[in-house]
């Protein structure tokens, strides 16, 4: 991360966070270049909906349902859960069924009843009423204040936890402190991508 990026990633951040943490020890190589790398993806997605108003936030200007706020409320939610993974292991991202519902139903759209995990998802892509960007935003800077604070203090990145049971994770997987934060940078880079052209079709503006 250049000297440029970390003043804009700072200028992004302090416009309507809080003051995040200063941990007392200094940290390593290796987890300064990982939260360098997840903080200029987070700036890269902040950049994309700099200046709009709730209205504009929550359109959807594409084909798709995806819109620019919503976007940045779900790579909020998906950094938090992560996290939350870090701390706590599988518990904290558990993929029950209702009783009777099986993923075959659920894959079809045809299960007689949602579980609250996957309703609460769909949600975290839209701006609903009563959410406005501005609390977004501050949410998302809360929670990397949080990731800071728990990567800072991890004692093994090597670390492993089993991955929850769901379809989508092969069984018997693990995933690390290291490949978690690989996986939130990769995915937070791939949805400022998404917003890139959301916030290109709204109103022409570029993020680069």
């Amino acid at each position: 991360m250049t000297e440029n990026d970390r003043n804009h990633a700072k200028d992004l951040t302090t416009m309507t966070t809080p003051t995040t943490p200063v941990t007392s020890a200094p940290l390593d190589a290796e987890r300064t270049d990982l939260l360098d790398q997840l903080t200029a993806a987070r700036a890269a997605l902040l950049t994309t909906v700099r200046g709009l108003g709730d209205e504009q936030a929550a359109e959807r200007p594409t084909a798709g349902a995806l819109c620019l706020g919503g976007l940045v409320k779900h790579v909020a939610s998906m950094e938090q859960a992560w996290l939350r993974f870090v701390v706590e292991g599988p518990s904290a991202m558990r993929y029950d069924l209702p009783e009777g519902v099986t993923w075959q139903d659920f894959a079809a759209g045809t299960a007689r009843e949602y579980p609250q995990w996957a309703i609460d998802h769909q949600l975290d892509f839209q701006l609903l009423p009563g959410e406005s960007l501005d609390g977004i935003v501050a949410r998302y800077a809360e929670v990397a204040a949080r990731t800071a604070e728990i990567i800072a203090t991890v004692p093994d990145l090597s670390a492993t936890h089993p991955l929850p049971e769901a379809p989508w994770n092969e069984p018997g997987a693990v995933r690390s402190v290291r490949r978690v934060l690989t996986h939130l940078i990769a995915e937070t880079a791939q949805h400022a991508g998404h917003a890139d052209i959301l916030r290109e079709t709204l109103d022409g503006q570029k993020s680069s």
